[in-house]
């Protein structure tokens, strides 16, 4: 089964150098690996020792960095790496102000690229965060004897450990995963059944990074005063679907006042064609009666999303509608601000638990989610039980972060 891996991974290989001669997105990550090697050693030293956390994406990486700090106060003198095998984190988190040492793609999983990049720097601990899980680096992590944890550990019965032909990832995990931090029971359990014994349940360390945004300064220039006294929905990581709801309630009231942020940015030109009345962030001015005067606004800068929830009266969170994925609906119910998204949400427990907890609706269509968002604009009493509620949710979730560091202090 290793050889068959093996050779999956060489066709990963040729399947990204090929699609990235017509895909930029794909062309960026293909391109940055090349660049990863030459910056470990750069910044690092084999006697360094090293943090490593690896993400698959944005979403991952703000799942894994409340972790990540803590690990850094505990480890001062350990130097921190983060990598990604996504674009879009990378691109998000290498522009900003972050607190690793080093950020770059993580090298493709072939065992002497993997032993070639390792042996840069001494690790001393790794995390992945969720189910990116790449098994030559793995191996190789424990053959330097490091510690290998999964925090935030979603598990789903569609997994190929589930399957006939599973045992060998699951073999591989029980021999080099040192710990799981499971999100949900239900993970735990599931991991449990085949064998994946080491493991707790610390749920889903979001719910602490959300909870941290509420006390940084979420403030952003022009906001206030274009929401003025008029109730404000923002759409959040939007697509098509959600776009069509935003369009659908323009159309039936004029007085509230809609943000819509898209999921990515080349979305911007099909937004000012859908609403050619909307006005641009980039273009906005101290004219403050243009600002007043205009119903729906369109972000087109990357980074302000998480502070928009904080005007937000009602929140559309993208991805719902179709299988692409729900982003991330915490981000604005940590404000408590009801949210609205798609029913395809499969992996994002989360989404279950704050529909149960009042907090949030999950709509079919974009017509019924649009009929219930107008019913909120017409009923405070019910929006104020709802934000109550997504608040609430949110605050009753346990510190995960600190529960994952007690443990792997005692390793």
């Amino acid at each position: 089964m290793s050889f068959i891996y093996n050779i999956f991974v060489n066709l990963l290989v040729f399947g990204m150098r090929l699609f990235s001669l017509f895909n930029e997105k794909t062309k960026k990550g293909f391109e940055g690996r090349k660049e990863s090697l030459a910056l470990v050693k750069s910044s690092f030293s084999p006697s360094d020792k090293v943090i490593w956390m690896h993400a698959a994406s944005l979403g991952e990486y703000e799942q894994g960095l409340p972790v990540l700090e803590k690990l850094k106060e505990e480890f001062s003198d350990h130097k921190i790496l983060i990598t990604f095998f996504s674009p879009s984190g990378y691109e998000n988190v290498v522009k900003k102000k972050h607190i690793a040492d080093v950020v770059c793609y993580l090298p493709f999983d072939r065992k002497k690229v993997i032993k070639e990049f390792v042996s840069q720097f001494n690790v001393k601990l790794f995390f992945t965060v969720k189910y990116d899980y790449w098994y030559n680096l793995f191996a190789e992590l424990k053959s330097r004897n490091v510690k290998v944890f999964v925090i935030s550990a979603l598990f789903y019965e569609r997994q190929s450990f589930f399957t006939s032909y599973g045992k060998w990832f699951v073999k591989q995990l029980q021999n080099n995963v040192d710990w799981f931090f499971h999100q949900t029971g239900f993970s735990y359990a599931l991991a449990k059944n085949v064998g994946l014994v080491k493991s707790s349940i610390t749920g889903d360390t979001r719910f602490d990074r959300v909870k941290q945004l509420r006390n940084v300064d979420h403030h952003v220039d022009y906001i206030k005063d274009f929401k003025g006294k008029d109730k404000t929905i923002v759409f959040g990581s939007s697509w098509h679907a959600e776009e069509k709801i935003a369009e659908l309630i323009t159309g039936m009231n004029r007085s509230v006042k809609i943000i819509i942020a898209p999921h990515d940015l080349k979305r911007v030109h099909n937004l000012k064609q859908s609403f050619p009345d909307s006005l641009l962030y980039s273009e906005i001015t101290n004219d403050q009666s243009l600002i007043k005067n205009q119903q729906l606004l369109i972000i087109d800068s990357i980074g302000l999303l998480s502070k928009l929830y904080s005007y937000a009266d009602i929140a559309v969170v993208g991805g719902g509608f179709h299988d692409a994925g729900l982003h991330n609906i915490l981000e604005a119910a940590t404000y408590g601000v009801p949210v609205v998204f798609g029913d395809h949400y499969k992996k994002n427990p989360e989404a279950d638990e704050l529909i149960s907890a009042n907090g949030g609706k999950a709509f079919s269509s974009e017509a019924l989610a649009a009929d219930f968002i107008l019913f909120l604009l017409n009923n405070d009493e019910v929006i104020e039980e709802m934000s109550g509620n997504a608040r609430k949710f949110v605050d009753d979730k346990p510190e995960s972060s600190a529960l994952i560091i007690e443990k792997i202090k005692s390793f």
